[in-house]
């Protein structure tokens, strides 16, 4: 299959990418992708380095606590219409949508930290495929064909795609398997999306073929299946932390070399004859007695300097990524801080989670519109929450609500969302049926006081 130009330029770097927020075995593994031999470093020193290499993961540690504080709380969905058995399949959606058993905030919380370390994050919607026709919407459902689910997939898997004047997907390819030589079926698989059908392709390295193809859910709107998260330069943080950590990488494996070096003191022989005595660990230096030796380091002690560089590295990590507050370092906590300088910065950081959030609720809506759409269920679908990132600013959002109640504003319909969002947001850990549940019965019983009002 061929690939995109666009992802043939990224893919070193997205590997990168997934490596430096993976950290650990990964990092290990590669590490001589990563750590720079020094000029003309004696291989056998070099090899050894990359046996003993470490690595001190801040951006994996960045991105995870943003992905953890902005799911705190999940999302607030919404289903509103008459359609009982639609409200139904989607309150099974919320708790199990991709056929595994993953919730949906679960799910996307994995989309939103693919993001961040990518740049952009896919979901495909998809329906089991079709073994027989169903001639009513009771049949596909008895059949579960009606069934919706989503798949995840990452810019590593999308190789190829063409997009329209409006930037709309028109194709696209997704890698579902590569050639291995180490598997047992050794070919690869790929699959083409395009508004109304699917392909799906084989190859073994010499031919492709196609061995399946069939009209996609999204076909009678003529739209790819593919819904695409992504974010601005500005907040795709792995972007902007990655040569910093990297830099960190290198210093602070070159740092712990010297140390452990210098726990082992080499013996110095001063004399003229030949010497042949092994002494001290393994090596020694001969000099003769007028000989001179020593190492050309800047002023002062190099150790100290590349400690307080490291430090100023991991600073600068925190603080590309709006945290320098939680970088627990000279910058952060060394230094006083005035309350009005602590509250500004954590304002940026909330500023930055507001703006995340909009992008996950805005990839949530129009999934769920698409699978709406799809089924033909009719209902009209929101999204909110993911507003507010302290579990104690509840209390004040409660008396903001009730002091707005208090303003005898007289609309049903504002006394409905205030009271449904509140409900929603103190239970949010709740099944999605149970919250439908009580939206509708805020509903009628608002209906009801209002009727009642107007009786009076």
């Amino acid at each position: 299959m061929g690939e995109h130009r666009e992802y043939t330029a990224k893919r070193r770097m997205w590997r990168t990418y997934r490596h430096l927020y993976a950290g650990g075995e990964e990092i290990r593994q590669n590490a001589s992708e990563y750590l720079a031999p020094r000029q003309r470093e004696p291989r056998d020193v070099y090899s050894e380095r990359l046996s003993r290499v470490f690595y001190e993961n801040y951006a994996g540690s960045i991105i995870d606590w943003y992905a953890a504080t902005l799911f705190r709380r999940e999302p607030i969905l919404s289903f509103e219409g008459d359609n009982g058995r639609a409200k139904e399949f989607f309150g099974q959606f919320t708790e199990d949508c991709d056929l595994k058993g993953t919730a949906l905030s679960d799910f996307f919380r994995k989309r939103f930290t693919e993001t961040l370390v990518y740049g952009a994050s896919y979901v495909l919607i998809d329906f089991p495929r079709r073994e027989g026709w169903a001639g009513s919407r009771a049949e596909e459902d008895a059949l579960g064909i009606s069934r919706a689910y989503l798949v995840g997939y990452t810019p590593e898997d999308l190789v190829n795609w063409q997009r329209d004047g409006r930037g709309n997907l028109e194709w696209a390819v997704i890698r579902l398997k590569e050639p291995g030589p180490g598997d047992e079926d050794r070919d690869g698989y790929w699959v083409r999306y395009d508004r109304t059908e699917y392909l799906l392709y084989r190859s073994d390295g010499r031919r492709e073929e196609v061995i399946d193809r069939g009209l996609h859910g999204l076909a009678p709107f003529g739209r790819v299946p593919l819904i695409e998260m992504t974010v601005p330069e500005g907040l795709w943080l792995m972007n902007k932390a990655a040569l910093l950590q990297l830099e960190h990488f290198n210093k602070s494996n070159a740092l712990s070399w010297a140390l452990t070096m210098g726990l082992f003191a080499m013996p110095v022989v001063y004399t003229d004859r030949e010497w042949e005595q092994m002494v001290g660990e393994s090596y020694y230096i001969q000099l003769g007695p007028e000989d001179r030796f020593g190492w050309t380091e800047p002023e002062g002690k190099v150790y100290q300097i590349a400690a307080e560089n490291l430090e100023r590295l991991k600073d600068e990590i925190y603080r590309v990524c709006y945290l320098l507050t939680q970088a627990g370092g000279p910058m952060a906590g060394g230094v006083a801080q005035s309350g009005w300088s602590k509250q500004r910065d954590y304002a940026i950081t909330q500023e930055i989670l507001r703006a995340y959030g909009d992008v996950v609720k805005d990839t949530i809506r129009r999934v769920l519109r698409a699978v709406n759409d799809a089924r033909g269920d009719g209902l009209t679908i929101g999204v909110a929450g993911m507003d507010e990132f302290d579990i104690g600013e509840f209390s004040n959002e409660l008396s903001d609500a009730e002091r707005l109640l208090n303003l005898g504003i007289e609309s049903p319909t504002l006394r409905k969302q205030i009271l449904k969002r509140l409900a929603s947001k103190y239970l949010c850990d709740v099944r999605q049926e149970i919250k439908d549940r009580i939206a509708e019965e805020i509903e009628n019983w608002v209906d009801g006081e209002a009727g009642r009002g107007a009786s009076r």
